[in-house]
This record gives C-alpha cells, sequence and structure tokens, in this order.
C-alpha cells in the first residue's frame, strides 16, 4: 500500500521533470565554486544538499499545485485524470505530501548556510504562489519561469554563503525559458481556458501570438546565457553549449505551429529535458577541463 501511494505520488508530481531545473542550479552551483576560495572536496557534501533542497522544494510545489487546482483539473479533457480528480489519491494525503517536501526542504536549507534558511521561507512562497497566478494574470507564466530561475542563485548562496549578481544572468535565462515553454503548452488548453475565465498569454495574444512570443522570449534566453559568458569569463565550451541549447529551442519552435499541436509533449518534455542536461554537460566541461586544465 505504501509503495503503490508512493509510486502514485510520483506520478503526480511528475518527478522525472525535476530534470528541467537541476541542471541550472548545478551549474550555478559549479560557477560559484569555480570562482575560488572553496574546495571542491569541501563542496561535494553542499551539492548532495542542494539536490536534496530542490527536490524537496519543486515536490511541495507541485503538489501543492495539484490541490490547487484539483476541481479545475476535474472539468479539463486533458487533465481529468490526473491524481487527485481521479481519486487515485486523497486530498488529505497530498497534504501530508506537501508538508514533509517543506520540511525536507527546510532541513536542506539549514544544513547548507545561514542564509539559505532565511531565505527558504521566501523561495518556497515564490513557487507555491505559482499555482494562484492563472487565476488573474495572463503572466504566469513569467511566475514559473522565475520559481524555476532562482535555482541557480539559491544554489549559488549555498555555495558561497552570498549573492554575486552575475549569477541572476543566468537566473533571468532559466526564467525566459521557461517561460516561453510553459506558453507553448498552455496553447493546449486555449479553449478551456477562455470557458473557464483563466488567464494565459495564449488567451491574450492569440496562439499564434503566444508561439511568437515564446520565440521572442527563448531569443532573449540565449543573450543572458552569452551575457553570462562574458561576465564570468568562460570560454568556448559554455559558447558550445548556448549553440547547442539554441538549436534545440529552435527545432522544438518547429515542432509546434498554430493548427498542429500534435507534437507539443516532445516540444515540452524532450526537447526541454535535452536543453538542460546538454547546457549542464558543455558548462560543466567547460568548468573542469578549461578551467582546471584536465
Amino acid at each position: 500500500m505504501i509503495w503503490n501511494r508512493l509510486r502514485l505520488t510520483l506520478e503526480m508530481i511528475k518527478f522525472e521533470h525535476s530534470v528541467f531545473a537541476l541542471p541550472f542550479a548545478l551549474t550555478g552551483a559549479l560557477l560559484a565554486v569555480r570562482q575560488g576560495g572553496i574546495p571542491w572536496s569541501a563542496a561535494a557534501l553542499k551539492f548532495a544538499w542542494i539536490v536534496v533542497a530542490m527536490v524537496a522544494a519543486r515536490s511541495a510545489a507541485m503538489a501543492f499545485n495539484r490541490l490547487v487546482d484539483a476541481s479545475i483539473d476535474g472539468r479539463n479533457p486533458r487533465t481529468r485524470t490526473r491524481h487527485l480528480p481521479a481519486g487515485l489519491l486523497s486530498r488529505a494525503f497530498a497534504w501530508a505530501f506537501v508538508a514533509a517536501s517543506a520540511i525536507v526542504f527546510f532541513g536542506a536549507a539549514w544544513a547548507l548556510n545561514t542564509l539559505c534558511l532565511r531565505l527558504a521561507p521566501l523561495a518556497l512562497g515564490i513557487v507555491l504562489f505559482y499555482s494562484f497566478t492563472k487565476r488573474f494574470t495572463a503572466f504566469s507564466h513569467l511566475v514559473l519561469g522565475f520559481s524555476l530561475g532562482i535555482a541557480p542563485a539559491a544554489a549559488w548562496i549555498a555555495i558561497r554563503g552570498s549573492l554575486d549578481v552575475r549569477i541572476l544572468w543566468l537566473t533571468a535565462a532559466v526564467t525566459l525559458w521557461t517561460a516561453g515553454f510553459d506558453i507553448i503548452y498552455a496553447c493546449q488548453d486555449y479553449d478551456f481556458d477562455g470557458r473557464e475565465g483563466l488567464f494565459s498569454l495564449p488567451r491574450s495574444l492569440g496562439i499564434a501570438g503566444a508561439l511568437r512570443a515564446a520565440q521572442v522570449l527563448h531569443i532573449l534566453m540565449i543573450a543572458c546565457l552569452a551575457a553570462l559568458v562574458v561576465s564570468l569569463d568562460l570560454g568556448l565550451l559554455a559558447i558550445a553549449g548556448i549553440a547547442a541549447v539554441a538549436a534545440l529551442l529552435i527545432y522544438e519552435h518547429h515542432l509546434v505551429k498554430p493548427n498542429d499541436f500534435s507534437k507539443v509533449n516532445a516540444a515540452f518534455f524532450t526537447m526541454n529535458g535535452y536543453v538542460s542536461v546538454l547546457f549542464f554537460l558543455f558548462w560543466a566541461a567547460d568548468i573542469f577541463l578549461i578551467r582546471r586544465g584536465a
């Protein structure tokens, strides 16, 4: 029974999608160590706690989102089979999971440093707040983006105990990237959102306009990554990573047309998983191989 509930819970929160933000957080941590003054061996344990904090915060946010949206999901043909509206998990269990995840998150923040613990309520508040935004603003996509975008800055703080404003270029990049692909995904619910009175950029701009807005956001993401390369004096592998990300995003936008969303899952899940993982691999290689002479 317990294992079945665990399996259903991991399905509910789409645990495998932790890959979206986690590589960017780890990149932020690597960049923080690269700045010097902190031995790589001493940072290893912090990396582990960063992973715990990231997974716990995302798990709490996803379960909370499912709770807040349960009634809406039950009326949406695309989402009515989700675990709460379908009765596969109870609301009481989901609330208990949110609480447990939040406790783990605060424990990880405490293990990292004092500033992380002080900022933990704010960070958790931001990721939970997103769940309400589509009820009153078309810019909910940017709020979701910022919820993921704070991850690399938080990882920098976790390593160094302070914030360097240069890492905010990566926060901006992740915010824009996430908002862009969330706009693409939200196009599927254009008709439903209109009936329910929910807000989104597809509802405000139309599907074609929203897809163009997503393209602009992804162009700006690339610009932010380029600014980060310059500000932190990164090397050719980091630049190659940006090129790889740009190529993947171009292909992502090629998959989705205003009148054809048959490939939206490939655009949303598959391509963005590749974006985050490849970005991390290229930038980690730049940090380790170029900067350490390996």
